[in-house]
């Protein structure tokens, strides 16, 4: 364990040093290229002569010192974390950059820059508390320079930029993990999920995680019906899911386990079959998915009302949480929820899919169709 700690510390080290040098490079690329200091053919210069003279150091293409200047820009407000004033981590001389380049990609050459002007060019926002700053920027350091990019190429603000920082740090998310989650817009839909948790569940601190577990709809995009206009039934719907459950955890969220599926109740005599269940970590609960074709239908809640009190009684642990249930559907009435959920005892909530076929034409061109696949096989 020392030893993975320890490993684990110097490559956490190393990324935040790797932040704090692109982003300095990323400040005065920015201020040269933004104030038309430079001409269009600057970076591609730059990029040149830093691999001549660092032979074998990769990460300095023009295309990537773009993206350092795009990290900078993204990310102004957290100057104060990353570039100290004093010492300044990364800075060009002037004179000996001049020389270099050619007059072309120059403009304004004989002009000196002062201090007061750079700094005065910047305008640094600071995170509401000193607290929030210091647990946002631990977070901050813990993406690597990719996952940076990735989220502020996909994203439109702030706060959904800081959203998916945190998601992506604490979740351990990879960048096909981030992407996936960028391209079905989870932020837009997090928290967005129609329930009934308000009423069913007591704990404050329980129904808060409850509500950010779950999203108003999942992107389904590994299931593809050979028919665009056939709606798969449920146990078609079941077996894709089961056949891909590594990507169906993938969009289901973070801290799923599979338990299994057509997981079986005995009630009196009588069986019963939970289409799916899991098991979520982060809120200690069993999670049980009934998969619907079509419109939500009221009559669905009475059942899963009944799968939930058979899991609490006979399968929830005494130290875990509530049984919740969710019932996946390709539609649903928002109205015809909330009447359907409005006297029911236990914690359920309405889920949408999509499905390959579902995609607009851009996005399904992305991605490989039945008979590519048949081929590559």
């Amino acid at each position: 364990m020392a030893i993975l700690r320890s490993r684990y510390e110097a490559a956490a080290l190393a990324n935040k040093e790797l932040l704090k040098l692109y982003f300095g490079i990323g400040q005065y690329v920015s201020f040269h290229s933004r104030n038309k200091n430079w001409g269009n053919g600057a970076i591609n210069s730059i990029s040149n002569l830093l691999q001549q003279e660092l032979h074998g150091v990769r990460g300095f293409s023009a295309t990537n010192i773009k993206n350092m200047r795009l990290f900078y820009e993204g990310w102004e407000f957290m100057q104060p974390f990353l570039i100290d004033e004093k010492e300044p981590l990364f800075q060009f001389s002037e004179e000996e950059l001049y020389q270099q380049l050619p007059s072309a990609e120059l403009k304004n050459t004989n002009r000196q820059l002062s201090t007061d002007e750079l700094d005065g060019s910047f305008v640094i926002r600071q995170l509401p508390t000193d607290e929030l700053q210091n647990e946002f920027f631990g977070l901050f350091l813990k993406n690597g320079f990719t996952h940076h990019i990735t989220i502020l190429n996909n994203t439109e603000n702030i706060e959904e930029r800081m959203f998916y920082i945190q998601k992506t740090a604490m979740e351990f998310w990879n960048t096909t993990t981030l992407k996936h989650h960028l391209k079905s817009n989870l932020y837009q839909r997090q928290g967005k999920l129609a329930h009934n948790f308000q009423s069913t569940l007591s704990e404050r601190h329980f129904k808060e995680k409850a509500i950010m577990a779950f999203k108003d709809e999942m992107l389904l995009d590994f299931i593809n019906i050979e028919d665009a206009d056939e709606e798969p039934n449920e146990r078609v719907l079941e077996q894709a899911i089961v056949q891909n459950i590594k990507k169906f955890i993938m969009a289901l969220g973070a801290e799923y386990s599979f338990i299994g599926n057509q997981h079986r109740l005995i009630i009196e005599d009588e069986e019963y079959f939970i289409d799916l269940l899991f098991f979520n970590r982060q809120i200690q609960s069993l999670v049980a998915i009934e998969l619907k074709k079509g419109k939500f239908k009221a009559e669905y809640v009475g059942k899963m009302n009944l799968y939930l009190s058979a899991l609490d009684e006979m399968v929830k642990q005494p130290h875990e949480n509530p049984s919740i249930g969710i019932i996946l559907c390709k539609e649903k009435n928002n109205k015809i929820v909330e009447f359907a959920f409005r006297d029911t005892s236990k914690p359920m909530g309405v889920v949408t899919y999509k499905t390959y076929n579902d995609l607009p034409e851009a996005y399904k061109n992305i991605l490989p169709n039945t008979e590519m696949l048949k081929g590559l096989l």
